[in-house]
This record gives structure tokens, C-alpha cells and sequence, in this order.
């Protein structure tokens, strides 16, 4: 869900086929389009961001119950069905990186790669957990925080694989994400991202993502990702057609079946039979409705048909995603319970204003945490020769 959005351009000493990739043997050498920025994606990318929020704001039962003072079904009887499928957001995000990083990584020594990454992940991240222990810390706020020691473990973003208690409820995304990089990294990056090795690299995630599950061994779905990797991998083959154009009929092979076993696995997790019982309740027709739209969205950028979507606006919608994405949930029901419950606020009137003020925190993480951290740590990881 993270990353910049403007094709890099070569970097020096590169040779022609490291620039438009290496061509299948025989065929032409074919160049890549000029550098854009995809501000459209930036976009895309606060809109999934949105769709999650919904989701834990009103279409999902648990804490945020106790912020509402009631079931958010009951709060918002109509919207709470639709707000329900917000958790694909994660999903959307999942296709966007895997464009995001294979632009990002194209062309780019590993060292490097691994200095955006963290210097793009980590800031806004350690703030963010930080804020959260101190605001569940207040007296008042009825949300308890986690141990000292599990705090500090949240710190290095491998609580998840350690077995520590979450800050952050989200950053099980961040933990996928941290595992794609790497295995992105390895095959890719370190031995030099070329048309060919890309390729290559899908294809065999793909099938041993496909065996991964079949072999119900956790080792291999910790490294392998069988749920997620589709999605990932559905962003590579997308800015394989950015890169390439539309006439490539492997990329539209690996888009077309990243989606077909992307939805496959959506439906999976997300679907179960209607019942009385159950919060919520979504339809598999409406689960393969949004994992589509994310693949068409994407495409849509990918292929240029949001080139006139080029308002400044959406770079920092994009900006604001990953620390909005940080803080959104945890704090946001500090500020519902405090809207609705306290200020006795009506519940659309304290949605509205708790998004508001999410985006306001994530406006201001930006602009004193991550801009003038990001450059400091990157070039303390890969100092500029």
C-alpha cells in the first residue's frame, strides 16, 4: 500500500534491456513508456484506504461497538451492509504494491530498494504505535494497552511472526506486505528486474502459492502468502501493461489469473451462509464485485485511461494514505466514543467528523514525521556516492 508513484527514471550505467526489460528471444526490443506521475493511483490508494475505514467504523462488530454504544448495525442499519465490504480495501491496496513496488524496484540496486522501503514504512509506523499507547493510557479511555515489552516488539513490525499482542490492528497488512518485499527483493531486485525475470517471478510465486495450499504446511503459507499473493502479483502483471503496453498477451495472462484465483480466495474468507447470528453478511456475487473493480480501477491507471485525473489534490490524497491507514482504527474509536457518547453527536455526523479528523492527524504525521524523517533515513541506509 506504499510507495512512490513516478516512474523512475534509468538509472546510470544501465543498459537498454535493463531499461525496457529483455524482449522473448526473437521478438523486438520494445521501449517503455515515458515517466508519469500516476496520480490517479494516489487516489485509488486514499479511496481503499476509505473502504477500510468504513469497515471498521460501521461494518464490523467488536470495540468499535463499545465506542458506538451499540451494535454499528444498529447505528447504521442501511449503510452498515454496504460499509461491510470495506475490508477489501486490503485487497486493492495488495494490487496497487504489487504495481507500486515493481515500479519502484525496477532498475534500482537492493541496497536502495530496501532504503525506500524502510525509510517509507517505518516513521509515520513507529508514531503511530507510540501515539496509540499513550492515548489508550489516558485515564478515561476504557481500550487497554499492551505491555512496555510488547510495545517495544511492535516497534520492529515483527510482532506478528514473534507472537506479541498488536499496537496496531492493521498491521497484520504490514507484516504481508514486509513478505512480499522480500521475496520481491530476493527474486528480483537482487539479481536485476528485467521483462523476463518478472515473468518468471509470477509464474513461480503462482504456482507455488497454489501448492503452498494444498500442502496445509504454515511454514510455506507464511512465506508463500496462498491468500494474498494473487493480488500482489495482479499488480506486477498490471505494470507489466503499463510498462509494455496492452499488447502483452503474458501480462494479460497474469492479470487474468491472479484474478480469477484472487477472488477465489476473497470469497474463501469472506463469505459464509446469511444467518440471524451473524453481524454481517456479504454475498459472493458482491465480494467477486469489488475484487473486480480493484483489478479494472488499477488497469484503468495502469493502461492511461486516468490521465486527465492529473490534479495536484491526489498527490497528497496519496500522502496522507499510509498514516490515515496507521491510525484510523485504534484512534477512531477514542473519537466516536467521545462524539456519540459523550458530545452527543448523531452517528453520520460523528463518521463524518471522525474521518475528518483521522485525516487531519494523518496530514500532520506527514508533515512532521515523514518528510523530514524519510530522506534522513534513507540516505543513512544507502548514503548518496
Amino acid at each position: 500500500m506504499t510507495g512512490q508513484l513516478t516512474v523512475p527514471a534509468p538509472a546510470a550505467g544501465e543498459n537498454a534491456a535493463e531499461v525496457t526489460g529483455a524482449a522473448p528471444s526473437g521478438a523486438p526490443e520494445r521501449t517503455r513508456r515515458a515517466p508519469s506521475r500516476l496520480r490517479a493511483l494516489d487516489g485509488l490508494r486514499l479511496l481503499a484506504a476509505l473502504m477500510v475505514a468504513a469497515y471498521h467504523y460501521g461494518g464490523r462488530d467488536g470495540e468499535i461497538g463499545t465506542a458506538w454504544g451499540s451494535s454499528p448495525a444498529a447505528q447504521f442499519p442501511t449503510a452498515s451492509g454496504f460499509f461491510a465490504y470495506g475490508c477489501l480495501g486490503v485487497q486493492i491496496f495488495f494490487v496497487i504494491s504489487g504495481f507500486v513496488i515493481c515500479l519502484s524496484g525496477w532498475g534500482r540496486t537492493l541496497r536502495a530498494f530496501l532504503a525506500s522501503r524502510i525509510s517509507r514504512l517505518y516513521p509515520a509506523y513507529w508514531v503511530a504505535v507510540l501515539l496509540v499507547t499513550a492515548v489508550f493510557a489516558l485515564p478515561g479511555v476504557v481500550y487497554a494497552t499492551v505491555s512496555p515489552s510488547e510495545v517495544l516488539t511492535n516497534l520492529t513490525m515483527l510482532q506478528m511472526p514473534l507472537g506479541a499482542h498488536r499496537v496496531l490492528g492493521v498491521c497484520w497488512t504490514l507484516w504481508a506486505e514486509m513478505r512480499f518485499y522480500a521475496l520481491f527483493a530476493l527474486c528480483v531486485v537482487l539479481p536485476g528486474a528485467t521483462r523476463r525475470r518478472v515473468v518468471l517471478f509470477c509464474a513461480g510465486w503462482t504456482l507455488a502459492a497454489a501448492l503452498a495450499q494444498a500442502a496445509h504446511e504454515p511454514l510455506l503459507d507464511t512465506v508463500l502468502m496462498p491468500e494474498y499473493a494473487p493480488f500482489f502479483i495482479g499488480g506486477i502483471g498490471l505494470y507489466l501493461l503499463h510498462r509494455y503496453g496492452a499488447r502483452d498477451p503474458i501480462a494479460w495472462s497474469i492479470v487474468l489469473v491472479s484474478w480469477l484465483t484472487g477472488q477465489h480466495f476473497a470469497v474463501a474468507g469472506l463469505w459464509h451462509p446469511a444467518s440471524a447470528g451473524g453481524f454481517s453478511y456479504r454475498s459472493q456475487f458482491g465480494i467477486v464485485a469489488v475484487v473486480t473493480a480493484g483489478f479494472v480501477l488499477v488497469g484503468a491507471v495502469a493502461l492511461g485511461h486516468f490521465r486527465w485525473a492529473n490534479w495536484r489534490w491526489l498527490t497528497v490524497a496519496g500522502a496522507l494514505t499510509y498514516p490515515f491507514y496507521l491510525v484510523h482504527e485504534h484512534l477512531g474509536w477514542v473519537v466516536v466514543h467521545a462524539l456519540h457518547i459523550g458530545a452527543g453527536l448523531p452517528s453520520y455526523a460523528t463518521l463524518a467528523l471522525t474521518v475528518a479528523s483521522m485525516l487531519l492527524l494523518a496530514w500532520l504525521l506527514h508533515r512532521c514525521v515523514e518528510r523530514p524523517l524519510t530522506p534522513v533515513l534513507k540516505r543513512a541506509i544507502a548514503p548518496k556516492r
